[in-house]
């Protein structure tokens, strides 16, 4: 079986929680699996919420219209994929670059279900690369606290988010707590979102 049939497989498997109303949906491959499934269904759903621009074009090709989160509300549901995911469903996220909106839309939904295949499944997260949206102005003074924290910050060139943004991918990174490095993360200044 090949990756892509594992994807589709795991979007395939999410389709069991879109019951009715507005669906969020997130961003990358085994999203776009999601969403072409999606268009299957899509008489169940008022409509979505796109976390990417990429998703909303893709959604708006298959007659999915896409709603803006600030007239949605709370959405029960929210599909996603993951870049990474340890044994305690800790994931690293945001390596399309739409992490910020990611996390935005997870926090305005009640349920978020994550689907990726077995190969995402680590031992310790840090395989992958942490992305970093970063305001452009301190794109250096961020990776040079990301060094201190013991990463290799790698700024991703000719590359913006959908916010204006810009990402560093922190490579070399053992990361045992995740939830405390994130706080760490976010507490500096021009960081605007780490998705883990």
């Amino acid at each position: 079986m090949s990756q892509d049939d594992l994807k589709r497989m795991a979007a395939e498997a999410a389709l069991e929680y879109v019951k009715s109303g507005i669906v969020g949906v997130g961003t990358g491959s085994t999203v776009n699996h999601f969403i072409d499934l999606l268009a299957g269904i899509k008489h169940k759903i008022d409509g979505a919420v796109s976390s990417s621009e990429v998703s909303s074009e893709r959604m708006k090709s298959h007659g999915i219209p896409v709603l803006d989160l600030n007239a949605s509300g709370e959405l029960d549901l929210y599909v996603d994929g993951a870049d990474e995911s340890n044994s305690h469903l800790q994931l690293i996220k945001g390596g399309g670059g739409a992490l910020t909106r990611e996390k935005i839309v997870a926090g305005a939904s009640r349920k978020f279900v994550c689907i990726a295949d077995g190969s995402k499944l680590v031992d310790l997260l840090g395989e992958f690369p942490l992305p970093v949206e970063v305001i452009p102005m301190a794109r250096s003074h961020v990776a040079r606290q990301l060094v201190k924290l013991g990463g290799t910050p790698v700024w991703r060139e000719d590359f913006v988010t959908d916010n204006g943004n810009v990402i560093l991918d922190v490579h070399n990174l053992r990361i045992m707590e995740p939830a405390k490095l994130e706080q760490k993360i976010n507490n500096i200044a021009g960081a605007v979102s780490v998705r883990r």
